[in-house]
C-alpha cells in the first residue's frame, strides 16, 4: 500500500523501547517484578509502574529501601529497609505493608533473595567486617533470623534457588563466591569459587538459574559474565567478553525459564552496547541494545514476560529512569527501508522496504511510518500494510528542505519481536527565477519604471512575496529602495529617480522560503545628461556710459537644475584698441528659468555679451550671445 497523507493525530502506542522518569535521583536501586507491576527501590520509596513501565504509584516514607524480592506467585514483595533494620512485607495489589520483620540484631539489611518460603538477607552497615547473611522463614507468623556462621567485610550479595545459596563478597578485590547447600534448614558450605584464582574483582551482581545449578556473575573485571556450576564450583559458561567490548559488567539476570541471560555494562566503548542477551546453553548472543541518556545501575536488570527492564542513572543529573526493552526474548524480526539519497521539496518521493519474520515472508502486517523534519517535528503518515512477501512502499511529499528522517516500525506480535528501520533523505529546495525589465536609457531627473516577475518552477503562483531592490551608483555606493511586494501572479513594478548620471545598476532579490531557493535579477540603466537651451535678449545698439538691460531664459524642458547655481556672463569688446573679454558678475535664474542683468559700457565698439551654463551632473553645457554696437567713447 502507498502512503501519501499525513495523519494529524498521534500514533497508537507501539511496542518500542521506553524510558520512564521515575521522579527520584540515584541513591542505590534494586528492581523486581510481580503481580503485573514493576518495583524500583531508591532513596525513601519504592516506585511502582505497570507492566508497560508507566508510572502508577509509589510507596513512600521508607527508611532507605534497598534489596527487593517477590514471591513466586507475585503476591508479596519483600524489601530490605536498611535505615530501620527491618524487612518489610508488602501486598503487591494493595501496596500496603502487611508486616515488618525486625533485624536489629543483624543491622542494615541490603540484599535479598527468596527460595520457596525462605528469605536470605545479606546485611552490613559499613566496611567493618561485621557483615553477614541470615535467613527468614517467611511462612512463619513471626520469622526468626537464622545466621550463617560467616563474617564479611561488607554486606554481601545473595542469590538462592533449588538447593543452592551463593554469597558474593563486595567491597573487596579479589572477591570470592561462597556456595552453600540449603537443602535442609541449616546452610552447609559446599565450597568457595576463589576470586584470586579466577581474577574476580569488584562484584556488581549475581543471578541464578531456576534449579540453582548455575550462578552467573557480573564483576567489574573481567569484562564479561561467567556461569559457575554450583556443585563442581567450576566455570562452565562465559557470556560476552569480546575484545571490543571492554567495559565493567554491572548487572546480570537469568530468565525465569533459565533459557536466557541478559547482561549490562556501565561504560561501554563506542563499538559496544549497554545490554546483550545470550542463550544460556550455547552462550550465543541473540540481542543487543543501548541508550544514550546515562549509565545502567548495578544489579538493576530483570525479566518480565518477553520484556526486560533496567534502571538508568541519567548523566549529569543522577535522575533514575526505568528502561523497558519490549519483546526482547522473542525471535527477531527484520525491517529494511530504502530511500532515495536526495529529493526535491514538494515533489513526491518513494521509499521501499521489507519485513521478514525469522526468514519467512511476513504476510499482511501493519507498519507505522513517521517522518521527522529538520526542526524535530514528527508526523505520522497514513498507515501502510505489507504485501504477502513482506514488501511495502511508502510515498510522501516532503514539505521542507533539509535532511528528513523516515522511521518504519512493526509492532511485533506474540511470536516475533518488534523491529524498526530508518532512512534519511536530503531534500533540496526547488528553483525560482526573477526577471527584470528596464529601459536602456533614461534622462536624468526623470522617473524610471521597471517591471518584473517572480516565477516558481512548479508553476504555482508565488502570491505576495517581499522583494529587496538595491540601487548601485557609478561611484560604488548603494542604497536599498523601499520594499517591493509581488502581486499574486508574481509580477511587480519598481519606480525610481536616479540621483546621478551614468550607468546605474538595479538588483532585485527574493530570499526564498522553506520550499524554494531565492533568486536575483539585475539590470543596468544609462542615466543620460539632459540637453538645455539658453537664450539672451537685449538691445542691438547703445551709447557708451548708458546702462544696457538684458534678459534671458534657461530652458530645461521643465526640469531646471538645482537652485543656487549661477549663469556665467562674459563681455567681449572689439574696437581700435583691440579685443578684450571681461567676466561680469554671474546671475541666478528664477524658478521659471528666466534671468536678467545690466551693464554700462564705458567705451564704443562692437560688444558681444555671452551667457554660459557650464552644466552639472544632470545637464549638458549651453550658451547664448548678443552683439551690440556701442557709439561714443573710443570708436
Amino acid at each position: 500500500m502507498a502512503v501519501g497523507l499525513v495523519v494529524a493525530q498521534a500514533p497508537a502506542a507501539l511496542a518500542v523501547d521506553t524510558m520512564t522518569d521515575l521522579g527520584v535521583t540515584w541513591g542505590g536501586a534494586d528492581i523486581a517484578v510481580g503481580g503485573g507491576k514493576v518495583f524500583v527501590s531508591a532513596n525513601d520509596r519504592i516506585v511502582v509502574t505497570d507492566a508497560q513501565g508507566a508510572l502508577k504509584d509509589a510507596i513512600t516514607g521508607l527508611p532507605r529501601p534497598s534489596g527487593l524480592a517477590v514471591t513466586a506467585d507475585g503476591t508479596l514483595l519483600y524489601v530490605a529497609l536498611s535505615g530501620s533494620h527491618q524487612v518489610a512485607e508488602i501486598d503487591t495489589q494493595s501496596l500496603e505493608i502487611s508486616r515488618r520483620i525486625d533485624l536489629t540484631a543483624y543491622p542494615c539489611p541490603q540484599s535479598l533473595t527468596l527460595a520457596g518460603s525462605r528469605l536470605w538477607v545479606g546485611h552490613g552497615c559499613s566496611d567493618d567486617w561485621k557483615a553477614g547473611v541470615v535467613s527468614l522463614d517467611v511462612s512463619a507468623t513471626v520469622p526468626e533470623p537464622s545466621r550463617i556462621p560467616i563474617t564479611l567485610y561488607k554486606a554481601p550479595l545473595v542469590v538462592a534457588a533449588g538447593n543452592a545459596l551463593v554469597v558474593g563478597e563486595t567491597g573487596v578485590s579479589p572477591a570470592d563466591l561462597l556456595v552453600y547447600d540449603v537443602s535442609s534448614t541449616t546452610a552447609t558450605l559446599r565450597g568457595v569459587i576463589d576470586g584470586s584464582t579466577y581474577g574476580l574483582n569488584n562484584l556488581q551482581d549475581l543471578s541464578i538459574t531456576l534449579d540453582g545449578s548455575m550462578v552467573v556473575s557480573a564483576f567489574g573485571s573481567p569484562h564479561r559474565f561467567e556461569g559457575w556450576d554450583t556443585t563442581s564450583l567450576t566455570r562452565v559458561r562465559t557470556y560476552g567478553g569480546e575484545p571490543t567490548w571492554q567495559a565493567g559488567a554491572t548487572a546480570v539476570a537469568v530468565s525465569p525459564d533459565s533459557a536466557r541471560v541478559v547482561g549490562g555494562w556501565s561504560h561501554p566503548t563506542s563499538e559496544a552496547k549497554r545490554i546483550a542477551l545470550y542463550d544460556v546453553a550455547t552462550t550465543a548472543r541473540t540481542y543487543t541494545n543501548d541508550n544514550s541518556i546515562g549509565e545502567l545501575v548495578a544489579g538493576s536488570l530483570v525479566f518480565s514476560g518477553n520484556d526486560i527492564f533496567g534502571v538508568i542513572r541519567q548523566r549529569y543529573t543522577d535522575r533514575l529512569h526505568l528502561w523497558r526493552m519490549e519483546g526482547t526474548t522473542l525471535p527477531a524480526s527484520t525491517l529494511a527501508l530504502t530511500a532515495p539519497s536526495t529529493a526535491q521539496v514538494l515533489e513526491p518521493l518513494t521509499l521501499t522496504g521489507r519485513l521478514a519474520l525469522g526468514g519467512s515472508d511476513a504476510g499482511a502486517q501493519p507498519i507505522v511510518v513517521t517522518r521527522r523534519l529538520p526542526d524535530g517535528t514528527i508526523a505520522t503518515l497514513a498507515g501502510v500494510t505489507t504485501e504477502a512477501d513482506g514488501t511495502f512502499t511508502v510515498t510522501d511529499t516532503p514539505p521542507v528542505q533539509g535532511t528528513i528522517r523516515y522511521d518504519v516500525i512493526w509492532d511485533g506480535n506474540s511470536e516475533f519481536r518488534w523491529s524498526m528501520a530508518s532512512a534519511t533523505v536530503r531534500v533540496v529546495k526547488r528553483e525560482s527565477s526573477l526577471t527584470l525589465t528596464a529601459p536602456f536609457e533614461v534622462p536624468a531627473l526623470e522617473s524610471l519604471t521597471m517591471t518584473g516577475r517572480l516565477a516558481l518552477t512548479d508553476g504555482s503562483a508565488p502570491g505576495a512575496q517581499p522583494l529587496v531592490a538595491i540601487r548601485y551608483l557609478p561611484n560604488g555606493t548603494s542604497q536599498t529602495l523601499p520594499t517591493v511586494t509581488t502581486k499574486t501572479d508574481g509580477t511587480f513594478t519598481i519606480t525610481d529617480i536616479p540621483p546621478v548620471s551614468g550607468d546605474v545598476r538595479y538588483d532585485v532579490h527574493w530570499e526564498g522560503n522553506a520550499m524554494f531557493w531565492g533568486s536575483t535579477a539585475s539590470r543596468t540603466v544609462l542615466v543620460a545628461k539632459r540637453d538645455l537651451s539658453l537664450t539672451l535678449s537685449g538691445p542691438t545698439t547703445g551709447i557708451a556710459g548708458k546702462e544696457l538691460q538684458f534678459s534671458g531664459t534657461l530652458d530645461a524642458g521643465g526640469q531646471l537644475p538645482t537652485s543656487g547655481l549661477l549663469i556665467k556672463v562674459l563681455r567681449t569688446v572689439t574696437n581700435r584698441n583691440g579685443t578684450d573679454t571681461t567676466t561680469l558678475p554671474s546671475v541666478a535664474f528664477a524658478s521659471d528659468g528666466s534671468f536678467t542683468f545690466a551693464d554700462t559700457p564705458s567705451e564704443g565698439g562692437e560688444h558681444t555679451y555671452t551667457v554660459r551654463w557650464t552644466g552639472d551632473w544632470a545637464s549638458l553645457p549651453a550658451e547664448a550671445s548678443r552683439q551690440i554696437t556701442i557709439r561714443g567713447g573710443v570708436g
